[in-house]
């Protein structure tokens, strides 16, 4: 009787061998060599060739596919390969979030326990916000971002705390790109409107999404700077109209403007 082989479980029902894996080989290949690359000081096309055990050809075009995304950068006087600048900002971005998550915590504690409303962590990306971690309030009705949740610039207090300390033109810049939607009716979705709030914002250092993406919840949310002075994300309480009052903004505000300057701080950052 013949043997009847199993399906390995993790691998899709037409997954039959290395027959059907060329695009996973090839993208072992490239992390391969862009390990090559980054151990070294500038690799010659040989050296990186002999290094990844590949034909010089192939290792080639490794090289100038991770070239054309920045990875990797070529050396033309000196013919020789090394790490790309696109490579350095992965790894920042991955060392900046995992020290936010890690150093915001404490803060983030404390100012659900003096707010009595949820704390939220976001980090701003090229077009929106991800929510990175957050410390649930006691409350029976709350705030929840599961991490990663993403949400517009435009209609969280987070992200309008962050284009609030950007220029103009890239403001003008992220909103051609990713629009302007209304989530809801007091979502600000025409660009004069979106520019007067965020003057107030800078002026007073703390945003507010009042019902701007989920009617029924406040958000007030202040902005974290890096050692650039640059926005990089911000932290926010977040709670039901009901307990987030238009009376209690004035002093939840300050509160969470504090606790962003602490985080700032923690990772040595400077506000403008």
């Amino acid at each position: 009787m013949d043997k009847i082989e199993k399906r390995q479980r993790g691998r899709p029902r037409a997954f039959n061998g290395p027959a059907d894996a060329g695009t996973v080989q090839s993208l072992d290949r490239g992390l391969r060599i862009l390990a090559i690359v980054a151990e070294g000081t500038g690799l010659s096309l040989s050296e990186v060739a002999e290094a990844s055990g590949l034909p010089a050809s192939t290792a080639y075009r490794m090289l100038t596919t991770l070239e054309s995304h920045g990875l990797v950068e070529f050396d033309k006087a000196d013919q020789l390969w090394s790490i790309g600048v696109e490579a350095y900002r992965m790894g920042s971005a991955f060392l900046r979030r995992r020290k936010l998550v890690d150093r915001a915590r404490t803060v983030m504690q404390e100012l659900m326990e003096t707010t009595g409303e949820t704390a939220n962590l976001g980090v701003a990306e090229d077009d929106c916000v991800v929510f990175v971690s957050q410390v649930e309030t006691h409350q029976a009705i709350r705030a929840f971002f599961r991490p990663g949740t993403r949400t517009a610039f435009h209609a969280s207090g987070i992200g309008k705390a962050v284009l609030a300390h950007l220029d103009s033109e890239r403001v003008e810049a992220i909103i051609r790109r990713a629009g302007l939607e209304a989530y809801t009716e007091k979502t600000l979705s025409n660009l004069p409107a979106l520019r007067d709030d965020l003057a107030a914002i800078k002026a007073r250092g703390w945003s507010v999404d009042d019902e701007e993406r989920n009617l029924g919840m406040r958000c007030v949310a202040a902005a974290i700077f890096n050692e650039f002075g640059e926005p990089i994300g911000g932290v926010s309480v977040s709670g039901p109209t009901v307990r987030v009052t238009s009376q209690r903004l004035a002093l939840i505000g300050p509160t969470v403007r504090e606790a962003a300057a602490q985080v700032t701080a923690m990772i040595g950052g400077t506000a403008p």
